[in-house]
């Protein structure tokens, strides 16, 4: 029996922050950010109290399991999350979960589970099974009549993961669905009536987008269910969702930070005939500048300088005769665009080209990001740069930022690998403290000390090098690259050697479930951008336990200290052996976008000079890049901020 929705589309207010809530947000959360540890401690006594129920319910047929399930959702809706039913929760889901799935919730995962129920962000290092720990706040919180979205990083991990975890929810009682790209709006509304719904953060977002665009200013709960009075022409049949109850977050750093220096817009579109005549005029604006004398190339930033010199060049352009370019501030701005389209956009690194158009690869997740664009025309002269047709300009119609889209859930919680380096943030900005969860068994995982080579060939011939003798006594090998780009370069040493191997980059994605499944099969040499980092499970072949386990070899730093953990982490999974090492030289782009290389210097020392040096040299760039990032973050919610302050008289900015 589902009763009717006390709220028809429920969510947390946005609430205006004072200097005041600053200052009480950074004194309630030193304890959580010095003692990470201690409140692991606090909730480890979840474990036992579970344990208690262990024995009973083993001895329980189906037919008296079900009247226990019955008997916890009386109890559950009544009183929620007491510390007695969320023990007696999670004993029954561990124990129908082994009758359903043949998995048993370890230890260590129970107290995950209770951590993300007391919306907290669990952070568990990978390969711990974090798929099936969060089935026990998501049906503690389901049985206890709260829809749950559990959020994940792309469609899928979150199609994957309903199939696999469908099963325990369907078991309970509960329903179960999932929504990913491509589904109509029935389809979806179906999806989010389910007790639990597994989707992506975009998917998710756009539709709450959609729904706030549907809803308009008057969003009164007495005034929506008035309307229902209407029939279908009311507003509320035309939601897809039931509003913002409680998130579960997969990945949590890629999608709370990472995903978070772009905001999601709904937009109309530009007429691609005049996008194309504009690009290409800016494009012959800047021919005859040059780097240095006319412009400044920042790329730390991603920024372009014009200098005196530049300004005067654009000037006497426009007084040639092209009327287009009379006014200053179009001309300069045009300029700055098109030379950060040549200059700092590279194909195959920031983006592909593929069937007649241009698509966008996020750096952190190495995968193609379906319908985005860059802004301010930039897209257009990325296309026409490459000799495609110009799109039409994105226009926002409607606009929201994962901060506050976050922010609104009535629960929030997440689960992640890689969340301490950031955990001031996750604070700061969603509330979200981050426990450190113990691993299930003690870690086999094996770190070689990293390489520096002063020239990029040296490097990738070691590499080279490095994965033949590994091929040649079986070991399976996944080499990590940062872009599509750099993938080819090191297919092409490889086949160079005789190396048979599997490519899985953002232009080669067909096969990617066939190509994780068999990179743990002894003897395979996988090259992989960070596509590979998260989500993934790679399983050894017959007899790789022997050789050492799956070895992992980095050939590039990333931006973030946090995708290196990831993708190392592919290796030593579940207590098992493994083993990883970084090869690293002094032409990388981490080093030289950076701006402060030392390349030269270092290039004249050798052994160990040269390893401590590099070493600090790109700590300090990929520190300087995480500052950086945090920055954008930062001015994206100030910015947030102050929009909704400006917009305030005319209802909510979205």
């Amino acid at each position: 029996l589902r009763l009717p929705a006390p709220e028809l589309y429920a969510e947390r207010r946005d609430q205006q922050e004072s200097w005041l809530d600053g200052v009480g947000a950074a004194v309630t959360g030193l304890p959580v950010l010095l003692f990470p540890g201690l409140q692991a401690y606090r909730l480890s006594h979840i474990v036992r109290a579970a344990g208690r129920h262990d024995a009973s319910l083993r001895e329980l047929d189906d037919a008296a399991l079900a009247k226990w399930r019955h008997s916890l959702w009386l109890e559950i809706r009544q009183d929620r999350f007491t510390y007695r039913n969320v023990a007696r929760s999670f004993a029954l889901i561990r124990e129908v979960a082994v009758r359903t799935t043949g998995m048993r919730h370890y230890d260590v995962q129970l107290l995950g589970g209770y951590a993300m129920l007391k919306g907290m962000l669990a952070e568990m290092d990978t390969g711990e099974g974090k798929t099936l720990t969060a089935t026990l706040p998501a049906a503690t919180a389901a049985l206890a009549g709260i829809p749950v979205h559990v959020v994940t990083v792309n469609d899928y991990l979150a199609h994957r993961d309903a199939e696999t975890m469908g099963p325990i929810y369907r078991a309970l009682g509960l329903t179960v669905g999932h929504v990913v790209h491509g589904m109509s709006p029935e389809d979806r509304r179906e999806a989010y009536l389910c007790d639990v719904t597994y989707c992506s953060n975009k998917e998710i977002t756009f539709d709450y987008l959609r729904d706030r665009m549907t809803l308009g200013r008057d969003t009164s709960n007495l005034r929506l269910k008035t309307e229902r009075l209407y029939g279908e022409s009311s507003r509320s049949r035309r939601l897809v969702m039931r509003g913002l109850h409680f998130a579960i977050v997969d990945e949590a750093d890629s999608v709370l930070i990472d995903e978070a220096r772009t905001p999601l817009i709904i937009s109309t579109e530009t007429d691609p005939a005049e996008e194309q005549q504009q690009a290409e005029r800016a494009l012959v604006l800047i021919e005859g500048l040059e780097s240095d004398r006319d412009f400044r190339i920042i790329a730390a930033e991603g920024l372009v300088e014009l200098t005196d010199a530049g300004r005067e060049r654009l000037a006497e352009v426009a007084a040639g005769g092209d009327d287009f370019w009379s006014g200053r501030i179009r001309r300069e701005e045009a300029a700055r665009q098109a030379l950060t389209a040549i200059h700092l956009f590279r194909r195959d690194e920031h983006y592909l080209v593929r069937d007649g158009g241009v698509e966008i690869i996020d750096e952190y997740t190495g995968r193609v990001m379906e319908g985005r664009s860059w802004g301010q025309g930039l897209h257009q002269l990325v296309e026409v740069k490459e000799g495609c047709k110009a799109t039409g300009q994105k226009l926002p119609v409607a606009r929201m930022t994962y901060q506050r889209f976050f922010r609104r859930y009535r629960r929030l919680a997440g689960m992640t690998g890689t969340a301490r380096e950031v955990a001031g943030e996750l604070w700061s900005v969603y509330r979200l403290p981050v426990v450190t969860v113990p691993t299930h068994r003690p870690l086999r995982r094996t770190r070689e000390p990293d390489r520096i080579f002063d020239t990029a060939d040296r490097k990738w011939r070691e590499i080279t090098r490095r994965i033949a003798e590994l091929h040649r006594r079986g070991q399976p090998v996944l080499l990590g690259t940062r872009s599509v780009a750099t993938s080819e370069i090191a297919s092409g040493f490889l086949t160079e050697a005789g190396l048979e191997h599997r490519i899985l980059n953002a232009a080669q994605d067909e096969n990617e479930a066939q190509i994780i499944a068999e990179a743990g099969q002894k003897g395979r040499i996988t090259i992989a951008t960070n596509m590979a980092g998260r989500g993934v499970d790679i399983s050894l072949g017959e007899g790789v336990m022997e050789l050492g386990g799956l070895w992992i070899i980095m050939s590039e730093r990333h931006n973030a200290g946090r995708i290196d953990r990831q993708l190392l982490g592919r290796s030593g999974r579940h207590g098992e052996p493994g083993c990883s090492e970084v090869l690293l030289s002094l032409e990388d782009p981490l080093l030289v976008d950076d701006g402060r290389s030392l390349s030269a210097l270092l290039a004249g020392l050798g052994g160990p000079a040269r390893h401590w040096t590099g070493r600090k040299a790109f700590d300090g760039a990929q520190r300087r890049a995480e500052r950086l990032h945090s920055r954008m973050r930062r001015q994206l919610v100030k910015l947030d901020r102050q929009l909704g302050t400006l917009l305030a008289f005319s209802g909510r900015m979205e």
